[in-house]
């Protein structure tokens, strides 16, 4: 398993070894020991199974306050996500900045987001699935967002607004400008 530093601190991109032969293949998708080299240690609380029947499927930006921030760790098991992560860390060097990162069943990438980060993903096929880990349990009275289409972030989505499937919800969050983070940068 490789795991690789992005421009964001604590943000990083997870390469698992696929080993194949004439059966299928196999993989180590989750080894602690290699996330904890790079000082990601969680009891992971919860796993969450997305499907999208389209492309073009827009899913945040989202975020949990604390105390029940959250930490996430992405794949895709069928399709692809073109997936985005904004540094909304109050006092970071790379607040505001995103990276993003294409995930899918064929290039097998993973992306860790740590705490503080806005995240969300398109899909750039239909019948598209991704599989994560939280390391705290879903709690909506926490949930925050960010606008996707915030022109200060940039963010070179594959769809724009008319050609989105977006829900009502993740439309209406606030610009980076707007938004009062809930998370304080503390190194690393």
């Amino acid at each position: 398993m490789r795991v690789s530093e992005t421009a964001i601190p604590g943000l990083l991109v997870v390469e698992p070894k696929k080993h194949g032969d004439e059966r299928g293949f196999f993989s180590e998708t989750f080894k602690a020991s290699a996330l904890e080299a790079y000082g990601v240690v969680h009891g992971w609380r919860q796993d969450n199974h997305s499907f999208s029947a389209k492309k073009g499927v827009m899913r945040g930006l989202h975020f949990q306050a604390p105390p029940q921030a959250q930490a996430k760790l992405l794949r895709v098991t069928r399709g692809s996500i073109l997936d985005v992560a904004v540094d909304i860390r109050r006092g970071s060097p790379t607040f505001g900045r995103h990276v993003a990162v294409e995930l899918s069943a064929t290039n097998w990438r993973q992306l860790y987001a740590p705490v503080g980060m806005a995240h969300g993903f398109c899909t750039l096929e239909a019948d598209t699935e991704v599989l994560y880990k939280t390391s705290e349990e879903y709690a909506p009275e926490t949930e925050g967002g960010l606008n996707w289409l915030d022109p200060e972030l940039a963010i070179a989505w594959p769809v724009g607004a008319a050609d989105a499937t977006v829900n009502a919800r993740d439309q209406g969050w606030p610009n980076l400008s707007g938004l009062s983070s809930p998370f304080l940068y503390t190194g690393g």
